[in-house]
């Protein structure tokens, strides 16, 4: 594992281990890289799925699950109620999604009336860790929102803050990413992103210093940024680059992974608990760094919260 994730993983063991709902792990991928994040101090597995299926899986590998609580369940759509139900019953702080589709587990988590809905709308954060660069840098959303307008931007770029700053990034530099660093009405993102940086200096966004629009280039690079004359604490530091869509930021984050040899760890933000969203494709030191990623921010969700309360009394 290379030193970035390392360190994000060795942050997050520090603190008290996130109870967490894993989804239906019935398959060798999802059930190892559960045990991977409970052995490494991240997460204490709440298993949920049929009994018969997980221990199969459990005995492929020559994991013993004996200590880890269960939920036994009959199928994957009642895996997905079932752990969302664990997270509003308090019994869990994360979820970790096992071998069911997406779709089924987000489906649960949205539910109006038995789901982790919050006033925010869902939205992903990948995490990247680059070779040749000191830091990782993330890209929202790539995942979840496929055309989202104004508002939902707004919401991607709070989750987005809120995920980072948990990760003891105190304030971050966000860059609204556009094909050009100029309004123009021509290009509809640019206006959205002059507007979401207007929502910032009025409050709409807080925690961050956000800059746009920007294209990749002047968002990455110092040099490209002094080049087009801009200056502002953002452009060319970027921690978090908000892709104008979906198809946007996920092809820049496959194309970092595939051709910069990028790893990335994900999570989705926005419901009442962090998601831990891998694909089949991760290998076992991203599976670990996405859990290193929620439980970071279970444990500052957890702070807050105490600090709530003791403001409340």
């Amino acid at each position: 594992m290379a030193d970035i994730f390392s360190a994000l993983v060795a942050r997050a063991a520090g603190y008290p281990s996130a109870p967490t709902a894993v989804v239906h792990p019935c398959d060798a991928p999802s059930l190892q890289g559960a045990a991977d994040a409970a052995r490494a101090g991240l997460i204490e597995p709440l298993l949920v799925g049929p009994r018969h299926r997980i221990d199969d899986a459990a005995a492929a590998l020559g994991l013993d699950i004996s200590a880890w609580p269960r939920i036994d369940t009959r199928h994957s759509h009642e895996s997905a109620e079932m752990a969302v139900a664990a997270v509003r019953q308090g019994r869990a702080e994360a979820l970790m999604k096992g071998s069911l589709h997406t779709d089924e587990l987000l489906h649960a988590v949205l539910a109006r009336e038995t789901g982790l809905r919050t006033e925010k709308r869902l939205s992903h954060v990948f995490a990247l860790e680059i070779p040749g660069q000191d830091r990782l840098h993330f890209i929202t959303d790539a995942a979840i929102n496929i055309y989202p307008d104004l508002l939902a931007k707004a919401d991607i770029v709070q989750n987005a803050i809120d995920c980072v700053r948990a990760l003891g990034i105190e304030r971050p530099k966000v860059a609204i990413l556009s094909a050009v660093e100029t309004v123009t009405p021509k290009i509809p993102s640019t206006v959205d992103a002059a507007a979401l940086c207007k929502m910032a200096d009025r409050g709409q966004i807080t925690g961050a210093d956000l800059d746009g629009p920007l294209a990749f280039d002047n968002a990455v690079s110092v040099e490209a940024a002094e080049i087009k004359g801009i200056h502002s604490p953002v452009a060319g530091r970027a921690d978090i680059l908000v892709a104008p869509d979906m198809e946007a930021g996920n092809m820049i984050a496959k194309q970092l992974t595939f051709l910069a040899n990028a790893r990335a760890a994900g999570v989705v933000m926005g419901a009442r608990a962090p998601i831990i969203l891998t694909s089949r494709a991760d290998d076992a030191a991203a599976r670990l760094a996405s859990a290193a990623v929620a439980a970071l921010v279970a444990h500052a969700r957890r702070i807050a919260a105490a600090a709530a309360v003791m403001g409340e009394d």
